[in-house]
This record gives structure tokens, C-alpha cells and sequence, in this order.
């Protein structure tokens, strides 16, 4: 798992988008946050607790999100069973995020000028100045373009260079963002894929990508530009396939019909990011190498919780 830390003494301050997992099992992991501001130089954390550390973030029955819930409030079941609450924030908690941009050649003109104006603002206006990000461009083959950073400029030149052209490959711009995220300084950790067509290109499967998720801490959002006139079905964006992703590692994915509207598109997300729990239980497995599911849900009925659905506990030896 992600975050191991020490046992809690006293009752943290209360701290995904509707419930995303950080932590699958790890022998090293990540410290919760305790009543306390963000930390601004994040560095790893250790301790000889294994703890599972899952991001939730929570909303009612109107959508709206809900902050400040106690942890009395939640319920977590790892295989059906119920753990106790170890680990428990509503602290604003530091954010690694990687953007992966597809730069296929549909995403020529309006709608790459569109996503570079947004990815900027979302990065240096609405996330805190605490977090960190990498910027990965993919059509048929992915490209990191930058490692982890907070500098505007850096980010901004990469960002001017993009031509689009060629496929679609987001299954392998998925796995290859993953090694970057295990290398990450800060607690949480999220991909956000930006892409208005489906994977053309990829030579991973979507199994692969999908087993690659359950493997990591990260959640996925995406942002899929699904215009109302018609293409042809191999090229058009394939929202289903998003959602079943993004759901699974506690994330979402937003439709949008036009590039115009990315810029609300990450501007919700966003808002989300800056309003999660992070919850952490001692994992009842060690490291078995094994998937185990896992449930984070609200004690009230009038709440709904969206975290990551399950972890692999994976052994140090395979790390």
C-alpha cells in the first residue's frame, strides 16, 4: 500500500473524488496528514505499519460535495469484512498528477489550443502550490514530456511543441505513466486523461491496462470530447470503456461536446481534488500478492462515497 504511518494517538483532523484509493499494500508508504497545513517540501515517509491508504471523496444525493465529515461518518470493508479506521484526514493532502494529452491528429487546430489553455490553468490556477505533475502526450505512442515539476514555464513550452498527428494509444499512455507515479514525492497520486477519440493504437490490451491500475495508488479521471456529429465508430471516443477505468480506481470521467469546454471540465475536477478524505486501515493480508476488494461507505444513507473498488497487495520482492 501507499501510506504507511504511525499508529494515531488522537483523532486526526477529518481530510478522491467521490472516494479514490491511494494505496494498494506496500511495505513503504505514506503518511496521513494530522491536523496540520500541507507540507510544502513532501519527501517519503516510512514506518513498520502497512497501512492501505484510500482516497474518498464524498457527495449527496444532488451531487454536491460534502466536506468535514467525521470518521465516525465512514465505513470501510476490505473482502466484505469491516476494518477499523487507523488512519483519517480532511486536510487539503498534497497531490502527484500526471496529465496524459492526446495529440492524435483529431485533436488538430481549436481543440489542441483549447486543452493547452486548460491544462495550464488547471495546473498553476486551481491546483495548490503544494502538488506536483508531469505532462505526457500520446497518439500512437506515448511521450513523456516532462518529469515531476511545478515550473509554469517548463510546462508551457512542452505544451507550445505539440503537433497533432498519427493514432490513439491511450492504454499504453496509461502504463507508461505508471512508473512516473510509483516515483512521485507527494501522498496522493492521479492520472487525468484528456482524449476526444478511442484507443486505435495501443499495443497493451485494455486488460493489461486494467490489471497495470489495480497494481498502483493512483486514481484516473478523464475528460472525453464526444462532439454530436457522427464519426465513424472506431474513432469515436469510447465513453464506456473511460467510466469503467476511471470508476474502478475511484475516479470519473467527464463528457464534454466541444474543446470550448474542457476548461469547466478540469475546473470540476479540480474542485474535487481539493475536497477528498484520505482514509487509511491496517490491510488483514500482508503482502499475498492477491487482488482483495474494497468498499468506503458513508454511515448516513444521504451520503454517497467514491473510492477505488480493490488493491493488489503487492510483496516487496515484485516491487
Amino acid at each position: 500500500m501507499r501510506a504507511t504511518v504511525p499508529p494515531v494517538a488522537a483523532p486526526l483532523a477529518v481530510a478522491v473524488v467521490a472516494g479514490l484509493l491511494l494505496g494498494t499494500v506496500q511495505p513503504a508508504a505514506r503518511p496521513i496528514a494530522q491536523n496540520q497545513p500541507p507540507v510544502r517540501d513532501e519527501r517519503p515517509f516510512h514506518s513498520s505499519i502497512e497501512v492501505t491508504s484510500i482516497t474518498a471523496t464524498v457527495t449527496d444525493a444532488a451531487g454536491h460535495l460534502i466536506k468535514d465529515l467525521p470518521r465516525e461518518a465512514f465505513d470501510v470493508l476490505d473482502d466484505g469484512r469491516p476494518q477499523p479506521i487507523t488512519q483519517f484526514t480532511h486536510e487539503r493532502v498534497p497531490i502527484g498528477l500526471g496529465v496524459l494529452l492526446d495529440i492524435s491528429d483529431s485533436m488538430f487546430g481549436r481543440r489542441i489550443l483549447d486543452a493547452r489553455a486548460a491544462v495550464d490553468r488547471f495546473l498553476f490556477e486551481l491546483l495548490d502550490e503544494s502538488d506536483e505533475f508531469f505532462l505526457l502526450a500520446f497518439n500512437h505512442k506515448p511521450r513523456v514530456l516532462t518529469g515531476w515539476t511545478r515550473s509554469q514555464r517548463e510546462i508551457d513550452e512542452a505544451l507550445a511543441g505539440l503537433k497533432p498527428f498519427g493514432g490513439t494509444a491511450i492504454y499504453d499512455a496509461v502504463i507508461d505513466a505508471l512508473p512516473l507515479i510509483d516515483h512521485r514525492s507527494r501522498e496522493r497520486a492521479a492520472l487525468i486523461i484528456i482524449s476526444d477519440g478511442a484507443d486505435t493504437a495501443s499495443d497493451a490490451k485494455l486488460r493489461d491496462m486494467r490489471t497495470a491500475l489495480q497494481r498502483s495508488d493512483a486514481f484516473v479521471y478523464a475528460i472525453a470530447i464526444d462532439p454530436p456529429d457522427r464519426r465513424a465508430i472506431n474513432t469515436r471516443v469510447d465513453v464506456q470503456v473511460l467510466r469503467e477505468i476511471t470508476a474502478e480506481s475511484g475516479g470519473r470521467t467527464e463528457i464534454v461536446q466541444t474543446s470550448a469546454d474542457l476548461a469547466e471540465a478540469t475546473a470540476r475536477i479540480a474542485e474535487e481534488l481539493n475536497s477528498q478524505y484520505v482514509l487509511g486501515y491496517n490491510s488483514p493480508h500482508g503482502a499475498d500478492g492477491q487482488f482483495h476488494s474494497i468498499r468506503v461507505r458513508a454511515t448516513s444513507a444521504e451520503y454517497h462515497v467514491r473510492a477505488r473498488r480493490g488493491y493488489v497487495a503487492t510483496p516487496l520482492a515484485l516491487r
